[in-house]
């Protein structure tokens, strides 16, 4: 395609194709494809996935992540890719050119955006403590045995037979896996009343992470294509090792059963629908600004498309790769317990702390393949954690880019440290039960399904599905199909809002395994989620009240998108009036009242 034929977005903050030479770009075509990778496959597959799958009944779970996957997950992914890329601006800018009166939706992802990064470094810092103590007690792994000073009188250990373990006097029976998870690490309380002390390991292993998360973000993401490269490629080289032995355990074909096996009477009720919509867009991090980000990169001319697939099948392969791993290890659990495998273990975020080790102790030199898998936990989750959090900095400083531009390092350093020390609850005894209650609510659920579903009606209703199809045409030469405008469109908001009404009608609270949460915990819960999903209706009624003219002619102005298609040789070069950061992945941009 010519340069003449490449068209300008118009729009308060867009910028032409020509500038896009002064903004960077991707040095390598991998680079991108890398990038997507490393961004969606995290602990997302290998950490959540398993636990929710596990939490919902196996098979069951499945139906809905599956049904969620195609009509939402895949189209949603492209299109924001798409939109990004022949925009040139990252984030969740473009939603409040789209849409005017919708730019509350910014806001919205940066507040989800904010509480993830906030939660997501705690796993780093447990896996950092699993790390750190594969090597402590070498030649032998901490948890292959009982006896140690944190062991009750209930633990058992693998070489039991069965009939020992149900004659045993004391009925309630753990492993030392189970009991290194509860006991050495989280020296977990009854509940959230307890918070107890601060676990001064895990902190240290809080500061690490956070230390090395600001050292990589610290020039910008964009400056860290093949490091990409690495973190997306190596964890599969584990992944696959491990999942080869723990599918060859004794009874892993029972936990494999289970795990494709749907009990349809679990799809009756919200938890498997919930679930499985917000692990598709947690997963393929829709609706957090990351994805029009890195699509903001890419020449005016690239097949994002192929990417996006490509990036789409890899995520959905990971987590069933995970996933058949955990079950095998499970079913092999259960078979020493001689119990169902829906009573193995408490569902929770911690079942991958409590199956992976398990399958460790089975290899040769088990510490090494323990070190090795820790460090894999620990690739996955520093590459999706500065991802997230330089989308947080980077929103911010495009929001005050003369306050904070010039001094983008010491406000990355302020953020990282600000956060790390907002984490200190979620390291005492007490803060496994803190950490689920944000897990559940704070960038999931139904306000993970809120944010993306106005931010579709931005982009395929107001903006319109025809014109992103006619965005597309112009960047790769080809028109999307007519499945994907029926998905942008019709199905993938139809499904969001009906898995949104679900959810609110079948409301479950946040449980941990089958401790209940107290009212007031409860509330605090549901607050963290409108702590996000009002600034969408709130920004609206701003917008209605501060904007000239009167209430239906800001209303009607609000639902006209600020975006023109103009050919490029019809207007003059022009460079954005909101100058990037350094990254150039805004999440924000001023308006013309709410940012004054």
């Amino acid at each position: 395609m010519a340069q003449s034929d490449h068209w300008d977005v118009g729009g308060e903050v867009g910028i032409t194709v020509d500038a896009r030479e002064e903004r960077g770009g991707w040095k390598n075509r991998l680079d991108f494809l890398f990038s997507c990778i490393s961004l969606s496959v995290g602990l997302g597959n290998v950490w959540r996935f398993p636990y929710l799958c596990y939490k919902n009944g196996g098979g069951a779970f499945l139906v809905t992540y599956s049904i969620a996957m195609f009509l939402c997950g895949i189209p949603l992914f492209f299109q924001e890719v798409a939109i990004g890329q022949y925009l040139g601006l990252g984030g969740s800018t473009f939603v409040g050119q789209l849409c005017p009166i919708l730019q509350g939706v910014g806001y919205a992802t940066m507040t989800m955006v904010f509480f993830l990064d906030l939660y997501y470094c705690i796993i780093i810092a447990w896996t950092l403590f699993y790390l750190i103590n594969s090597f402590t007690y070498f030649p032998e792994l901490p948890w292959s045995k009982c006896g140690n000073p944190w062991n009750t009188e209930s633990c058992y250990e693998k070489q039991w037979n069965v009939s020992e373990i149900v004659n045993a006097t004391n009925q309630t029976n753990t492993s030392p896996v189970e009991e290194f998870w509860e006991k050495r690490m989280l020296g977990m309380t009854s509940g959230i009343l307890e918070i107890g002390g601060i676990r001064w390991e895990l902190l240290f292993c809080l500061i690490i992470g956070w230390t090395v998360v600001y050292l990589v973000i610290c020039k910008g993401i964009h400056q860290s294509g093949k490091v990409l490269w690495f973190t997306a490629l190596f964890p599969y080289v584990i992944l696959i090792i491990l999942a080869i032995k723990a599918v060859t355990l004794p009874g892993a074909a029972t936990g494999l059963m289970y795990y494709i096996t749907p009990r349809w009477s679990e799809l009756l009720g919200s938890g498997p629908w919930i679930d499985g919509a917000s692990q598709i867009f947690f997963a393929y991090s829709i609706g957090t600004g990351a994805l029009p980000a890195l699509g903001s990169y890419n020449n005016f001319n690239y097949n994002c498309y192929r990417d996006a697939i490509i990036t789409c099948v890899v995520n959905t392969l990971t987590s069933i790769l995970a996933g058949c791993m955990t079950f095998a290890i499970l079913g092999n659990l259960a078979l020493e317990q001689n119990v169902s495998i829906d009573s193995v273990v408490t569902s929770g975020p911690g079942l991958v702390f409590l199956t992976y080790p398990e399958v460790v102790l089975t290899l040769p030199w088990a510490p090494i393949w323990a070190g090795i898998f820790f460090l894999m936990l620990i690739t996955l989750g520093i590459d999706s954690e500065f991802c997230l959090v330089e989308s947080f900095v980077t929103g911010m400083v495009d929001n005050w880019p003369k306050q904070l531009r010039p001094w983008r390092k010491k406000f990355t350093f302020l953020v990282c440290l600000s956060l790390c020390i907002l984490g200190i609850p979620m390291v005492t005894q007490g803060g496994i039960f803190i950490f689920q209650l944000m897990d559940y609510y704070s960038a999931s659920g139904m306000c993970l399904l809120w944010v993306c579903f106005f931010q579709t009606v931005a982009i395929s209703w107001v903006f319109g599905g025809h014109k992103v199809s006619d965005c597309i045409e112009k960047m790769m030469g080809v028109r999307p199909s007519r499945f994907w405008y029926f998905c942008w469109v019709y199905l993938s908001p139809s499904v969001i809002l009906g898995i949104f009404i679900f959810y609110i009608c079948e409301y479950v609270p946040a449980k941990y395994g089958n401790y209940e949460y107290p009212t007031w915990a409860e509330a605090i819960g549901i607050m963290i989620s409108l702590s996000s999903m009002l600034w969408i209706p709130g920004y609206a009624i701003y917008y209605l009240l501060t904007s000239p003219g009167s209430l239906i002619e800001n209303f009607k102005e609000g639902f006209v998108s600020k975006i023109n298609l103009t050919p490029l040789k019809q207007v003059t070069e022009r460079v954005a009036k909101i100058p990037m950061s350094e990254s150039h992945a805004g999440l924000l941009t001023k308006s013309n009242s709410f940012m004054k």
